[in-house]
């Protein structure tokens, strides 16, 4: 079963204005949906780092506490790519527009049971298995969202804008990030003792309310043209997912491995910091959260001028500079908020995500057109997501423990490496531009 013919007709009998509106639409669905996304999955990135070591894991010592809790954020990024091919499945079968509202009632659902789980000493050893349950709902639904947004704002846009409009829903994270880290610092901060007790539970309730929201604007939008040419053209795959993984295993593989010095960095500057800032320096917590909204404000701005930059320059060439400048900041990063000068922790805050802001902004572009549009949906979430397994998921639980065996210098080593990992499979990936080509002169995909 697929989009229906006549829907998929109308999708592409728009023009005009109608057209323009459904652009305006998808991409502001886009932005929207993948903000409350990550709204509710950096909510549980910020607890992990700063409340659930208490909550869940009370008799546990500060260290092994952490490194539980750190454990349970890593497993909602392996359950990511399960996400990516379940939703990567239907989302080429049945279309963009239907798994993104999926995806997002299912998030919604996911964080509010989160904010009503009672603790380890209310229910014993159960808790932190189902926090663990809640955790992989809430992988499997960023893993579906991701390349639905990307595809349904990319998919309404002008080719030759491609990497801006990719772009667009990319710039979720950080707003998500703000709304996530900006509510939990303003609880932090007003509640007290009162944030360990039940505080930090209104967050993951408020996600409903954004939810809601959410679905409002995402129903009105139009499916893609792109994938309506798929379907009057009757060339829906059968099996997306197995296709995908049988004619593109390159492309998957090094998807990846692409993201490697964008998204490790990522959750060590946005995560593990705020432990390190917080415990390891001794300073005050709420500094930790501040720094990290204001980078967070920064990217609103630098995802969508890398992608406009990488349209203009090549996306290629974006990627490499970013992927290069994270190396080069590895080891000054973490001696500027070595020093404890509160100043120097937020300017080192602040600027390391400069470099994730020029590699976010042209990878969805650069992911999403390494596929046919009949296997995008599968294809670039998949390789998009495997990147949560080697990379985000065990950033913080690795830089926990290179901290406790090694020191700093360790961490700013695996990140030297995350780049050399990175740049060597830019060099290997195809030439989307290439690829898209010789796929629309007929060749096979």
């Amino acid at each position: 079963m697929a989009l229906d013919p006549g829907d998929a007709a109308r999708a592409r009998a728009a023009d005009g204005g109608e057209r323009r509106r459904q652009v305006r639409l998808a991409a502001v669905s886009s932005v929207i949906g993948t903000s409350i996304e990550w709204y509710d999955f950096f909510l549980y990135n910020t607890a992990a780092a700063i409340v659930f070591k208490d909550v869940f894991f009370p008799a546990s010592s500060d260290y092994a506490g952490t490194l539980s809790a750190f454990a349970t954020y890593a497993v909602g990024f392996a359950a990511r790519p399960v996400g990516a091919a379940i939703f990567g499945h239907w989302g080429d079968r049945l279309g963009r527009k239907a798994m993104l509202i999926v995806t997002l009632v299912l998030m919604g659902i996911s964080s509010a049971l989160i904010g009503v789980l009672p603790g380890t000493d209310s229910i014993g050893a159960a808790a932190p298995v189902l926090l663990v349950v809640l955790r992989v709902l809430q992988g499997i639904a960023v893993g579906g969202e991701w390349s639905g947004s990307v595809l349904l704002s990319m998919e309404w846009g002008d080719r030759r804008r491609s990497g801006l409009m990719a772009s667009l829903p990319q710039i979720g994270v950080p707003i998500g990030l703000i709304l996530g880290t900006g509510m939990m610092t303003a609880i932090a901060l007003s509640a007290d003792k009162a944030f360990t007790d039940w505080a930090w539970r209104v967050p993951f309730l408020f996600s409903l309310v954004l939810v809601a929201v959410g679905l409002f604007v995402r129903v009105r939008v139009m499916e893609t043209p792109l994938f309506a040419e798929v379907v009057e053209k009757r060339e829906v795959a059968r099996v997306p997912v197995a296709e995908v993984v049988r004619r593109h295993p390159k492309e998957i593989v090094l998807s990846a491995l692409l993201r490697c010095s964008e998204q490790m960095p990522f959750y060590i500057f946005t995560s593990f910091a705020l432990t390190y800032i917080h415990k390891d320096l001794g300073m005050r917590q709420g500094l930790a959260l501040s720094a990290v909204t204001a980078a967070a404000v920064l990217e609103l701005f630098t995802i969508p001028a890398a992608g406009h930059l990488g349209d203009r320059v090549g996306g290629r060439r974006v990627y490499a500079v970013g992927s290069l400048l994270i190396a080069v900041i590895a080891f000054p990063y973490f001696g500027l908020i070595n020093t404890k000068a509160a100043a120097l922790v937020v300017i080192a805050v602040v600027v390391a995500q400069i470099p994730h802001a020029v590699q976010y902004g042209p990878q969805a572009s650069l992911i999403a057109e390494s596929f046919p549009t009949r296997l995008r949906y599968g294809g670039a979430g998949i390789g998009y997501q495997l990147a949560s397994v080697i990379a985000g998921g065990p950033a913080p639980l690795l830089a926990t423990w290179l901290l406790h065996d090694y020191g700093w210098w360790a961490i700013a080593v695996a990140m030297v490496v995350s780049s050399a990992l990175t740049l060597g499979a830019l060099a290997l990936l195809p030439d989307p531009a290439r690829a898209r080509a010789v796929r629309e002169a007929g060749a096979p995909a």
